[in-house]
């Protein structure tokens, strides 16, 4: 299944320490939501064990974001997908693409199981 999602916020890196707590916590929140509604939308049936491929194409808006950030910023949104599979997000297997810029920035997702 593949799905388009918002590229996600700087806010959501893991070195925020503390600094904007609850800006933090909303944009979790939010982000988890999206994806989740996301890959309800697209659901396939997932099998009850077994590794889950899910490729991610970073497409960044501008040039300014840090690529060995991006990945970090992605938990609220395996959390989110893993929601909809009704899956533990241990079995994502992830990898990872960077993309050139392009307005709007996205992240594009596609979930395989193996």
């Amino acid at each position: 299944m593949k799905f388009d999602l918002p590229f996600p916020a700087s806010s959501l890196a893991g070195h925020a320490k503390g600094n904007g707590q609850w800006k933090k916590i909303a944009d979790t929140k939010k982000h988890r939501e999206w994806a989740r509604n996301a890959a309800l939308a697209v659901r396939a049936a997932m099998p009850a064990t077994g590794d889950i491929t899910v490729r991610v194409r970073f497409v960044p808006a501008n040039r300014r974001g840090d690529r060995v950030n991006y990945p970090n910023r992605m938990k609220p949104y395996f959390d989110g997908i893993a929601d909809a599979l009704g899956v533990n997000d241990s079995r994502f297997v992830p990898a990872y693409e960077f993309a050139a810029p392009e307005a709007p920035g996205r992240v594009e997702v596609e979930v395989l199981a193996l």
